[in-house]
């Protein structure tokens, strides 16, 4: 099925943005790994909305474990874990029951469930379930760790404002701490001053802005990944381009390439002091041929500002199939890219864990 990835440790979402509860099913994960529920509450709250830079909607975020968790540990039964869902508001969502929101998954998915799509938050197709996404990334996070596996992630740009870069080459484990511990991760301070400006800003007019999330993978086995359709940045952006609202994603240098000579481009070999050929500069992300070498893994997703706003939109009827003004009422973030951090982590995590030669 469609919200199924993964052939190792498969990772299956369930659910829709006002059901009851979500969640995901978590099959192959190997048995006795320790689930320390304490760590997965405060990763689940880097997500969840606290602040006026983020909706209204406020939910609890609690894991449920349903089976596969027994005191603490992985007992080698599928993982099946639930969030419920409690402070929804379907009454919002009734003057789009038939007139499509632009730029959401409305018209796509009338025309292809014939009309019986759950409208509600956005029903399956809702960022509501990138909550599940990260409860089924914590734990493949938490095996990646087990292997030295460092994944870390900031917001490198809203609007025109871009934060410093990650560092390519090398890991810097007390920044890491610093961002993973922020609810707005950003390596220069200054810089989230005026990003959030920008967005409350935006939020002010009844508009939303866009931005971008850089991540680094540090201490990642060499020799993961494949040529072709089973490369590394083929699963990424496979697993990334499932986060809703991830419209653009480029690895190393990425789309900066099509500027460079090879010269300047390609990354000249050199040996460390422990004998280990690496590369002097890292404008390929840590990948060449689809695998992993032992640079760094870096990456970044651009996320398009968030459809639902205040200001009055043209759209189409489909009922009557007439065109028309909507005005979206309800809870949304005037821009997503701070929450959305730990989501990319989390699909990151996802997506290494079932790269060719990873040993779980």
């Amino acid at each position: 099925m469609s919200a199924t990835f993964g052939n190792r440790i498969k990772v299956t979402l369930f659910g829709q943005s006002h059901a009851s509860a979500i969640g995901a099913i978590v099959d192959g994960v190997p048995a006795g790994l320790f689930i320390d529920e304490e760590k997965l509450s405060a990763f689940m709250d880097r997500r969840r909305a606290k602040n006026a830079l983020a909706t209204a909607r406020h939910e609890a975020d609690k894991v449920i474990f349903k089976s596969g968790v027994v005191d603490g540990l992985t007992c080698g039964a599928p993982i099946c874990l639930m969030i419920e869902n409690g402070d929804t508001r379907s009454q919002d969502y009734k003057n789009v029951q038939s007139v499509m929101r632009p730029s959401h998954s409305d018209l796509a998915a009338f025309i292809k469930y014939a009309g019986q799509n759950d409208v509600r938050g956005g029903g399956q197709f809702s960022g509501r379930l990138t909550a599940a996404m990260c409860a089924a990334g914590f734990i493949c996070l938490e095996i990646l760790k087990g292997k030295g596996v460092e994944v870390v992630s900031h917001v490198s740009r809203i609007g025109d404002i871009e934060d410093t870069p990650l560092d390519n080459l090398k890991s810097d484990e007390y920044l890491n701490g610093i961002l993973k511990a922020s609810d707005f991760p950003v390596i220069d301070s200054e810089k989230e001053s005026k990003m959030t400006d920008l967005i409350l800003e935006a939020k002010g007019r009844g508009d939303s802005v866009g931005g971008e999330i850089e991540c680094a993978v540090y201490n990642l086995p060499k020799g993961l990944g494949s040529d072709f359709f089973g490369g590394l940045e083929a699963l990424i952006a496979s697993a990334v381009f499932s986060v809703p609202a991830v419209k653009g994603l480029e690895f190393g240098a990425g789309f900066e390439y099509a500027k460079m000579t090879g010269s300047i481009a390609n990354d000249p070999f050199v040996l460390n002091d422990k004998g280990d050929v690496l590369t002097e500069t890292n404008n390929c992300g840590g990948i060449l041929g689809g695998i992993s070498f032992g640079m760094p893994l870096v990456f970044r997703a651009a996320f398009k500002p968030t459809p639902s706003i205040a200001t009055a939109q043209k759209s189409v009827d489909v009922i009557e199939n007439k065109e028309c003004e909507l005005t979206i009422k309800g809870r949304h973030d005037p821009c997503i890219v701070p929450r959305a951090a730990a989501v990319i982590e989390a699909v990151t995590a996802i997506a290494l864990v079932n790269a060719d030669g990873f040993d779980t």
